[in-house]
Order: structure tokens, then sequence, then C-alpha cells
């Protein structure tokens, strides 16, 4: 196994790469900036100068990785069409690469309810619909997937216990990076995890699950 990162650099995806390379994972990280990311990403990673939007190199960017992970997401401007070209055309131009490549696994990082139009979030350039079309496209492409859905991102991690639903059932809490980075690549090893949207919080209270049974709790 060797996986692709797509966001590497970003809050979650960095903690993605370092739950990859925990596990002993080859990580390629796709990056828009090689010296920023040689001050944030281990050494170890194999750093490719590239972007989501740029699909004519995604293919060549990915090389012989067998796994992507997706941890891309508009950052916050003034620009109504960051979260439609990130989110949306971004994700799309991944997949079809992936398609390209062969790849074996598709992992994408979305959000609690994107499947809620009317979510205040959407007043924010329809960020929630945009992922939503992303998570479809995924759907539809033929590739196995695993569509993780978080709630509130926490950089900060706690001994919470990790709650897994089906898509739609979850609508309010929170949940470290680190575990929705931990969940991700957990995805990869569990056959259950296949073709999937799992929606993740975490709660104090809630009793500690091995990620095999979360996956599996899941229709």
């Amino acid at each position: 196994m060797k996986a692709f990162v797509a966001g590497a650099t970003g809050e979650t995806g960095r903690r993605i790469v370092q739950e990859l390379i925990a596990k002993d994972i080859p990580v390629r990280a796709l990056v828009r900036d090689l010296q920023a990311a040689k001050g944030i990403l281990p050494p170890e990673v194999d750093l490719v100068e590239g972007d989501v939007l740029k699909p004519q190199n995604l293919a060549a960017n990915i090389g012989d990785c067998t796994v992507l992970l997706c941890a891309t997401g508009a950052k916050p401007s003034l620009d109504p069409t960051g979260p439609y070209k990130v989110d949306l055309e971004g994700t799309k131009n991944l997949v079809d690469a992936a398609k390209t490549k062969g790849i074996q696994h598709f992992v994408l990082v979305s959000s609690l309810c994107t499947s809620q139009f009317f979510h205040p979030l959407n007043l924010f350039w329809l960020i929630l619909f945009w992922k939503k079309q992303a998570e479809e496209y995924l759907q539809k492409s033929g590739l196995k997937y695993t569509i993780v859905r978080p709630g509130g991102l926490k950089n900060e991690d706690n001994s919470d216990s990790v709650i897994m639903r089906s898509a739609d059932s979850l609508f309010e809490g929170s949940i470290p990076r680190q575990k929705v980075a931990q969940v991700c690549v957990e995805a990869l090893f569990e056959e259950a995890a296949q073709n999937k949207i799992v929606e993740i919080v975490a709660k104090s209270d809630a009793p500690a699950t091995n990620f095999g049974e979360l996956f599996a709790g899941v229709v």
C-alpha cells in the first residue's frame, strides 16, 4: 500500500499523514508550496507539487500510489466560487485521476449535514451543498470509497470515544482532527468501511469501541 494525500498540509491532512506514517505506509503528499510543506510534514514524506484544480497533472502526481485520501477544503474567503472550485471541481478532478490510475480505495473527508440544504453553513457560498455533490460524484465513480463526515473539528485531541453512524444520522457534535485522521486511515484496512458514508463525533460518555466494530455497525 502507498498512500496519496491531497490537502496534506491542512490541519486534518497533516494528521492523516502522521497516522499513515505511524503504520509504516509510504506517503506521497500533493502540496501547492514545496517549501512550506517541508516545514509542516515529516521528512520521509514524498512531496509532489500540484493543485487539485489543475487536472492535467494529477494522474502523474499520483504516480504509483494505490490508495488516495482527500482532505482538501475551501479556505474561508470572500470568493463565492471557492467552495465550488475546491470542494466540488477539485474533488471531481481527483476522482477522475484516481480512476485513471486504478486507485484501490478513495477516502474523502466531508462534513456532517451535507444533505441539509438549509443548514447555516450553506450561507458560506453553499459549502455543504458542494461537498454533497462531490460525495455523489465519488459514489457514482465505480471506485471503492469511504466518505467520512466529521462533526465540528477540534485541533486538540482528547480521550473521548468515537461515535460512528450511517449517513444523515448525526446532526451535531464535535471531534478532534486526530480522531478523524485515525478513522480515515483505519478505513483502508477494514472491509466493512468500503462503499459507505460514515458520520463521526466523539463523546466522553461513549463506550470505547474498536474501528472494525464501528465500521461494521454502519449500514
